[in-house]
């Protein structure tokens, strides 16, 4: 593998991370925002390490009798797709050499997020899993275009009667073992749909006029063997998609902040986030995503 493949800086990290492998556990909860690192950071009983470049910070420590990490992504599955496979480089390849470990070592990846509902009976504040994802936007269809044949994928584009020069929606599952150990934490499971950004990408208007090509209401009456769309966000399926092509587990667990279909935002944001974070924290420490 040559240097313009697997580029790392002087001090032998990878480029875009910073980091060595050594740096890193195979236990990686991630956030979107770089403050909001150190907000659960502080649920560690030690912090061993901390490291910022650019949007990307994290801290690794010891939570309970487990090493973990926890790092920044920045938003949209445009960093995602740099941050995970910078991540799965540190543990599935020799960095000297470029050349595939013969013992690469499984990750787990716990996504904390926010995310709107689009269905009337998600309440504002409660917590939801995606048991799997939607995603419009490309990232996926450079790695595994299968994903679009997926029969939830393809009854999803027929039933938006989505135009040709929009890309296929693509189909990825979070791991079930995770999503069991969170329904036993008392949250919700769904099915989020990910989108390339916030506005117009999710039928938000302010200034601009709106050009999707299907009416968001398409979403919210869409059945796939009766499970339904439940929420928007910006890196669920690519999360899902790139941990299930590079072989690790993942979870994405979202934090309900907006009900797009009653038009309403929680009155208590930075609470629900702390709150979430505290549960997982403390589960992890109940040897709960093992």
């Amino acid at each position: 593998m040559n240097e313009a493949e697997l580029i790392l800086n002087d001090d032998g990290s990878i480029y875009h991370l910073g980091i060595r492998p050594e740096h890193c556990a195979p236990l990686i909860i991630s956030v979107g925002d770089p403050d909001r690192v150190p907000t659960v950071s502080q649920f560690f009983d030690r912090i061993d390490f901390t490291n910022q470049k650019r949007e990307i910070c994290i801290h690794t420590g010891v939570l309970g009798s487990r090493a973990v990490s926890v790092i920044s992504t920045g938003m949209g599955t445009d960093n995602i797709d740099i941050v995970f496979n910078e991540l799965d480089a540190l543990f599935s390849l020799d960095l000297n050499t470029g050349k595939p470990l013969d013992s690469p070592t499984l990750l787990t990846f716990i996504r904390l997020g926010t995310s709107g509902a689009i269905q009337a009976n998600i309440e504002l504040d409660s917590l939801v899993v995606a048991d799997a994802a939607i995603g419009f936007d490309n990232l996926m269809h450079y790695y595994d275009p299968s994903m679009c044949e997926h029969s939830l994928a393809v009854s999803l584009y027929n039933h938006l009667g989505m135009p040709k020069k929009m890309n296929h929606p693509y189909f990825a599952a979070g791991d079930t073992k995770l999503i069991n150990d969170c329904l036993r934490l008392g949250m919700n499971k769904g099915i989020t749909a990910t989108n390339s950004g916030f506005y117009a990408p999710q039928g938000r208007q302010l200034r601009t006029k709106g050009i999707l090509p299907y009416d968001v209401n398409e979403l919210v009456k869409f059945s796939y063997k009766n499970a339904l769309i439940t929420n928007f966000d910006m890196e669920t399926a690519g999360i899902y998609g790139l941990s299930q092509v590079l072989g690790h587990r993942a979870i994405s667990i979202s934090a309900i902040l907006a009900n797009r279909f009653h038009g309403t935002f929680s009155e208590q944001p930075d609470k629900t986030v702390y709150n979430m974070i505290e549960r997982v924290a403390n589960a992890i420490k109940k040897e709960f995503f093992l």
